[in-house]
């Protein structure tokens, strides 16, 4: 690994080593009230991840991302094709919060929320910790020759690792094909679904490739919000920082020697003592300053904390601060760009909100069949036949179902049936023609407006064309 500390820190990743070959990290396993407080939000996450796929509220699962059968329920609501604009606006407005949140917070995500840290650290790291011990042991462990004590502590652990992945794998997969899918493909039998099985192996086989090999090079190379990072941060937002004023003073940094007067001597307080790049689960030095690597964590302060109260000098050392207060002292502001953000998302928070209100639970089309001219009927009646597809977008079915004209005299005549269901969360399609006295047209063709009814309740609208002969323009 480079030593850290140098001028060289930016031209190489704290996971490589001097030949370019991967450099593993053992972090040592923090120790303090911000690694607590991350526990207790990482265990009501995970809590959330698994539990929500078997949340139903209405019949609707909590969260379901069906994309084959495209189906979508998010915290309950059913979405289908129809109202993609509404997950686009959903993404938009998600890509909006990320960079105000990142402006003003930095990496905080990452540190706290991301799926892949809360499972890294939080489960399987932990679990690394019980089995093979903490940083030191597992140094000595990998130097080790495979003896037994090897071979058991391993394969015990890579054991875990796999179990963990494939319930993993299966979480995931009841999130695009629903729980009680899932619950059934497992009650008749994986012999019964072999392209399931086959699917959730290559799904294990990724998360077990991810947390047992790949780890923090996700975070590091892979993941494209620590490049954005860099373009959004400024000297007001709000990063795990190491306060250099107060660290380095006029001396530097020295070692800590019992009964010494640092602030005579200027020594700062940072007493080299290395506690925050052993405990760093991407290897960086926090000392260096603001780095893309950096997930804000916190594992760092914990331990220069830890380091502080152990030879009596103030805590805060590293800690949650922007670079215009170690620099100048000042408070944090809320700066122009900050503001726009805001405006923005909240002008789309606003948008969405009125999209939502204003979608309707049936979505109706009607269409005149490509092709298709219209044909006289007795009487000197008009006719032209169509095509219809009701969506049902809720959990109740809808029934006696029929179509009315609405300020056209005429009539429209199903095939097959006059009032029809829609099941729930189901779709009705089929075949209709719809009759007008000729003396009733204002042109060829002719804009028409269909109420959908249920129970003689209207539910929706929709519009159609119709063609007619031209001497009745």
């Amino acid at each position: 690994m480079a030593e850290q500390g140098q001028e060289n820190f930016r031209d190489s990743i704290g996971t490589l080593n001097d030949k370019g070959k991967r450099a593993w990290l053992y972090p040592k396993k923090p120790i303090g009230k911000w690694y607590e407080y991350r526990k207790y939000v990482s265990y009501i996450l995970l809590i959330f991840l698994f539990s929500s796929p078997f949340i139903k509220i209405g019949d609707n699962q909590f969260l379901l991302f069906n994309v084959l059968e495209r189906r979508f329920n998010i915290f309950g609501f059913p979405f289908w094709p129809q109202d993609f604009h509404l997950i686009v606006m959903m993404m938009i407005i998600g890509v909006v919060f990320v960079i105000l949140f990142t402006v003003i917070f930095g990496r905080l995500f990452c540190g706290w929320l991301c799926p892949q840290t809360i499972f890294m650290e939080m489960v399987f790291r932990r679990i690394e910790y019980w089995i093979e011990g903490d940083r030191g042991k597992q140094k000595r462990l990998q130097k080790m020759p495979w003896n037994k004590e090897k071979i058991i502590k391993r394969s015990l652990k890579w054991s875990v690792f796999f179990v963990i992945s494939f319930l993993i794998a299966n979480i995931f997969l009841a999130y695009f094909i629903g729980s009680d899918q899932l619950i059934r493909y497992i009650t008749e039998g994986p012999s019964k679904h072999l392209s399931t099985l086959l699917s959730l192996l290559i799904f294990t086989g990724i998360f077990y490739f991810v947390f047992a090999w790949f780890r923090e090079q996700v975070c590091i190379i892979a993941c494209p919000y620590g490049r954005l990072q860099g373009v959004l941060l400024d000297n007001q937002s709000i990063v795990v920082a190491y306060d250099y004023n107060r660290g380095e003073k006029n001396v530097g940094r020295a070692k800590f020697k019992k009964n010494e007067d640092r602030v005579k001597s200027g020594k700062g307080d940072c007493i080299d003592c290395f506690a925050c790049l052993h405990v760093c689960p991407t290897g960086i030095d926090i000392r260096n300053g603001t780095q893309l690597e950096c997930t804000n964590c916190t594992a760092c302060i914990d331990a220069c904390d830890f380091m502080m109260k152990s030879v009596n000098l103030p805590k805060g050392l590293i800690r949650y601060t922007s670079e215009v207060n170690i620099e100048k002292k000042e408070k944090f502001k809320i700066t122009l760009r900050m503001k726009g953000y805001a405006v923005v998302l909240g002008i789309l928070l606003t948008l969405l909100t009125g999209m939502l209100f204003l979608r309707n639970d049936i979505e109706a089309r009607i269409l005149r069949i490509p092709g298709q001219l219209y044909e006289y009927k007795a009487d000197n009646m008009i006719s032209n036949v169509y095509t219809y597809k009701l969506v049902n977008k809720t959990v109740s079915d809808i029934n006696n179902v029929n179509f009315k004209l609405r300020s056209t005299v005429g009539t429209i005549h199903v095939v097959s049936q006059k009032d029809f269901n829609v099941s729930k969360e189901g779709l009705a399609e089929g075949t209709l023609f719809i009759e007008i006295n000729a003396s009733a047209l204002s042109s060829d063709k002719n804009n028409l407006i269909i109420d959908v009814y249920s129970n003689n309740e209207l539910i929706e609208s929709t519009s159609t064309s119709f063609l007619g002969p031209r001497s009745y323009k």
